[in-house]
């Protein structure tokens, strides 16, 4: 018998974290936009924490440039210095 994990109650990741992954792009806006490798400082913990939506879980993260992208947590991991 196998046991499933308890969905995630805490963000793996914080307002400052230097994270790199993919960035995320909506369905409906793939036409114009596709995902791009992003390197850059968390600057929101989006939703899906509580078991809701985890699939969705999403943070903000500004590039270098000041720009910002949406990624889901699945998506990035932290850069260790």
């Amino acid at each position: 018998m196998t046991t499933m994990a308890a969905p995630r109650r805490t963000a793996p990741y914080r307002v400052g974290d230097l994270v790199t992954g993919t960035s995320y792009v909506a369905p409906q806006n793939r036409g114009r936009e596709s995902p791009e490798l992003i390197t850059g400082r968390v600057v929101q913990v989006g939703s899906g924490w509580d078991g809701i939506d985890a699939d969705q879980a999403y943070v903000w993260v500004r590039l270098a440039s000041g720009r910002e992208r949406q990624a889901l947590i699945r998506d990035i991991q932290k850069v260790t210095l």
